[in-house]
C-alpha cells in the first residue's frame, strides 16, 4: 500500500505562497509605515515657504524679518531631532527587548498624534504664541517617532529578507523615504497650481497634513499583523539586562564608520533634496510649482536607483560600490551647482538634480544594509538609534537652518553646496577606513543560534 509523502507538492507550494505573502506583507508594512514618518518631515520642509508667516509674523516694514520668518521655521523644524536620541534609544532599546514589530507600532501610535496636532493646529493670528508651541510639541513628537523609525524598521526588513537578498530588502527602507518625498512633492505641486498664495495660506497647506492623518489607521493595522522575523525571535530568547551596555561596548570603531555614512545620508535628505524647494524660491528665486516638480521628478530616478542598488549589492561587494557613488556624488557637487547658480533655471537645476539624485541614490542603496550589518542582532536596534540619531542630530536636524544663515552671513548661494561636500567628505573617510568584511556580516544572531537551539 502506498504512503502518503510528509510533504505533499502542493501542500509546500501552499507554504511557498504563504512565506512570500508574509514576505510582501512585511516588507509593505515597514516601508508604508516608515513613509508617512518621513513624509510628515517631508511636507513640513517643502511648505516651510508657504507656512513661514503663519507661526512668525513679517513686518515688511522691518528689514530683515522676512529671512528671520525663514530662520525660525527652519529652526523649528531642527527641534525635533532633539527628541530623536531620546526616542531612537527608548524603542530603539524596546525594539530589542520585545522584538521589532512591537517598537514599530509603537512608533507608528505616536506619530498618529503627531500628525493630528500639525493638521489641527491654529495659526499665530488665532492662537498668537500658542500656535508655534502646538507645532514645537507635534515636531518632538514626530522626532521621537523617527528616532526609533530607522533602526526597528530597517532591522526588520534585513532580518525577514530571505537568504541573500538583504541587500534588496534593506534598500527598501530608503526607498521608503523616498516615496514620501515623491508625494510630497506631487502634493506640494498639486496645491500651488490648484490654489492662489492666498489660499494657501488660508488653510489649503493643511490638506498634505490631513492625508496623512486618514491613512495612519491603515498603517497601524498593517503594522500591528506582521509576524516577528525569525532571527529577532531568537535573539529575544537569549536577551540580558546588560545588551544596552554590551550596545554601547560594541567596537567604537564599527560606531565611527556607522556615523560617517549616516552624516552623509543626512545631508542628502535635509539639504541636496529637502532644502531644493526652498533653495529654488528664495535664493534661485525660481518658480514654486516647478521647483515642486523638480524635487518630484529627482526623486523618482532616486526611488528607481535605490533598489537597483540594493539588488547589485547582493551581487557584488558592497565596499567598492560605496566608494564609486560616494566618489561620484563629490565630485560632481560644486561644478553642478555652481553651473546652475551662473545661470538659474528650472532646465539647469532638473539637470544637477537628476545627476547628483543618480549617485546619491546608488550610495543610499547599498548603505542601508551595509551599515545594519555593522551591528550584531541582538543589539542591533539600540545599536542604530545611537550611530544614526546622533549623526543626524549634529548633520540633518538644523542642517537646514545652518545653510539659510550661512546665505544670509556670507551671501553666497554656494554655502549650501559646501555643507553638503563636508557631509559627503566624511562619508566617504567612513568607507575608506571600512574592513570589506564590515560591510558582509553573515545574518546569524551573536551567538544566539547556539543558546537557543
Amino acid at each position: 500500500m502506498p504512503t502518503s509523502p510528509i510533504n505533499p507538492p502542493n501542500r509546500r507550494n501552499r507554504t511557498g505562497k504563504r512565506e512570500m505573502q508574509t514576505n510582501r506583507k512585511a516588507i509593505a508594512a515597514a516601508i508604508a509605515g516608515n513613509a508617512l514618518e518621513w513624509y510628515d518631515f517631508t511636507v513640513f520642509a517643502l511648505m516651510t515657504p508657504v507656512i513661514k508667516n503663519l507661526f512668525f509674523p513679517v513686518d515688511p516694514k522691518i528689514s530683515g524679518s522676512e529671512i528671520n520668518a525663514l530662520l525660525l521655521t527652519t529652526a523649528l523644524f531642527g527641534t525635533g531631532f532633539f527628541m530623536r536620541p531620546i526616542g531612537g534609544l527608548v524603542l530603539g532599546y524596546f525594539g530589542d527587548r520585545k522584538g521589532r514589530k512591537a517598537a514599530m507600532t509603537l512608533g507608528m501610535g505616536i506619530m498618529a498624534v503627531s500628525v493630528a496636532l500639525l493638521a489641527l493646529t491654529p495659526t499665530y493670528a488665532t492662537a498668537g504664541i500658542a500656535a508655534p508651541l502646538i507645532v514645537l510639541l507635534a515636531r518632538l513628537l514626530q522626532g521621537f517617532s523617527v528616532g526609533g523609525e530607522f533602526g526597528t524598521s530597517t532591522a526588520y526588513l534585513i532580518e525577514a529578507a530571505p537568504p541573500g537578498r538583504t541587500g534588496f530588502y534593506g534598500s527598501w527602507q530608503i526607498a521608503g523615504q523616498l516615496m514620501a518625498n515623491v508625494l510630497g512633492a506631487v502634493l506640494g505641486a498639486a496645491l500651488t497650481l490648484a490654489f492662489t498664495p492666498e489660499q494657501l495660506a488660508a488653510g489649503a497647506w493643511r490638506i498634505p497634513f490631513f492625508v496623512g492623518l486618514v491613512i495612519v489607521p491603515i498603517l497601524l493595522y498593517m503594522r500591528a499583523s506582521v509576524i516577528e522575523p525569525e532571527a529577532s525571535r531568537r535573539s529575544m530568547a537569549t536577551l540580558h539586562k546588560d545588551n544596552f551596555i554590551a550596545a554601547l561596548k560594541n567596537p567604537g570603531r564599527n560606531f565611527l564608520i556607522g556615523m560617517g555614512m549616516v552624516v552623509a545620508s543626512a545631508v542628502s535628505f535635509y539639504v541636496t533634496f529637502g532644502y531644493t524647494v526652498t533653495y529654488a524660491k528664495e535664493v534661485l528665486k525660481l518658480p514654486l510649482m516647478q521647483s515642486f516638480l523638480v524635487q518630484m521628478i529627482a526623486a523618482i530616478v532616486m526611488v528607481i536607483v535605490v533598489p537597483i542598488a540594493g539588488a547589485v549589492s547582493d551581487r557584488y561587494p558592497r565596499r567598492p560600490l560605496l566608494l564609486v557613488s560616494l566618489i561620484g556624488y563629490f565630485v560632481s557637487l560644486y561644478p553642478l551647482y555652481a553651473w546652475v547658480i551662473s545661470e538659474p533655471s528650472i532646465a539647469r537645476l532638473l539637470v544637477a538634480q537628476i545627476v547628483i539624485g543618480f549617485f546619491s541614490a546608488f550610495f543610499l542603496g547599498v548603505y542601508c544594509t551595509t551599515l545594519v550589518e555593522l551591528f550584531p542582532i541582538r543589539v542591533r536596534s539600540t545599536a542604530l538609534a545611537i550611530v544614526n540619531n546622533v549623526a543626524v542630530l549634529v548633520f540633518g536636524g538644523f542642517a537646514q537652518f545652518f545653510v539659510t544663515w550661512l546665505i544670509a552671513l556670507t551671501g553666497s548661494p554656494l554655502a549650501p553646496i559646501f555643507y553638503v561636500m563636508i557631509g559627503v567628505g566624511l562619508g566617504l573617510i567612513a568607507v575608506i577606513a571600512m574592513r570589506p568584511e564590515d560591510a558582509e556580516r553573515e545574518q546569524v544572531p551573536d551567538g544566539v543560534v547556539e543558546q537557543a537551539s
